[in-house]
């Protein structure tokens, strides 16, 4: 298993994990709160941190619900967070115009799972030589992943991690397979599991409280680090109700470190069987 060191942090099989944020960049005060919150409670919690928020999310369900502020103003955001907190940024990248823009403020850039298997995309982020997290296709088996892997790796980046957020299933709803946390574990990479958007009810608008069935999300956290994951993905907001985006997945920013607590020990007592 390849540790991926990013600062003075590592990010791999012996410390479980966190990327955290709210889905989008917001305004300056709730994002600076959100940041200042979630560093105070990794540090209590000595868990390696990565500030995870959107610039722009470009898949949407409607041109008029919000989409964020856009690359110059979400980076900006982010930059700031970046540097007054001493906390490495993640956001996702949706065209190869972006990523020379992107990587001038990012320390990991996100391939976001619609898009995994965009060679023009994930080359120009991998020539970056920055860490590169992976978003798992829904339409891809888990085995397949490797594949824009072997992208990445053919520029010599091997800076990778691979995240898995569930495959469609049936209607609007997207289902974890435990099997992918095996298959993408064979790749050596760290494997992160997004909890928070594998419970979002796609086609309801995230504003619907219909929109995302939060209670499910202590149950599939726990089956995935059992499963053997080495990072959580979980999207929080101080008013999760008030987001502008995944409101109704968002984890409530206060209740995140009792959340987060058993996770932490139930990785401890998985690793030991590795």
């Amino acid at each position: 298993m390849k540790n991926i060191n990013i600062g003075q942090q590592s990010f791999g099989k012996d410390q479980l994990f966190l990327i955290s944020g709210p889905c989008v960049v917001e305004d300056e005060s709730i994002m600076m709160k959100t940041a200042e919150k979630l560093k105070e409670m990794a540090e209590r919690l000595n868990l390696p941190f990565i500030f995870k928020s959107s610039y722009i999310k470009d898949n949407r369900s409607s041109v008029e619900f919000y989409h964020g502020p856009g690359l110059q103003e979400g980076l900006k955001t982010l930059d700031k967070i970046k540097n007054e907190f001493d906390v490495p940024v993640i956001s996702d990248v949706h065209q190869a115009t972006e990523i020379k823009a992107a990587a001038d403020v990012l320390d990991v850039i996100q391939i976001p799972a619609y898009l995994c298997m965009q060679t023009s995309l994930v080359s120009e982020a991998a020539k970056t030589q920055k860490p590169i997290n992976i978003k798992h296709g829904q339409f891809l088996a888990p085995e397949n992943m490797i594949k824009p892997v072997q992208k990445v790796e053919s520029f010599g980046n091997k800076q990778i991690m691979l995240t898995e957020r569930g495959y469609t299933f049936g209607y609007n709803d997207l289902i974890v397979d435990p099997r992918s946390f095996y298959e993408l574990n064979q790749t050596g990479y760290p494997v992160i599991f997004d909890i928070t958007h594998c419970i979002r009810r796609y086609g309801i608008p995230s504003s619907d409280p219909n929109g995302g069935t939060r209670q499910y999300l202590g149950p599939i956290a726990r089956a995935g680090v059992a499963a053997g994951i080495d990072g959580i993905f979980i999207e929080a907001h101080p008013e999760p109700a008030k987001a502008l985006c995944d409101a109704a997945s968002q984890y409530p920013l206060d209740q995140l470190e009792e959340f987060m607590k058993p996770l932490i020990e139930l990785h401890n007592i998985e690793k030991q069987y590795r």
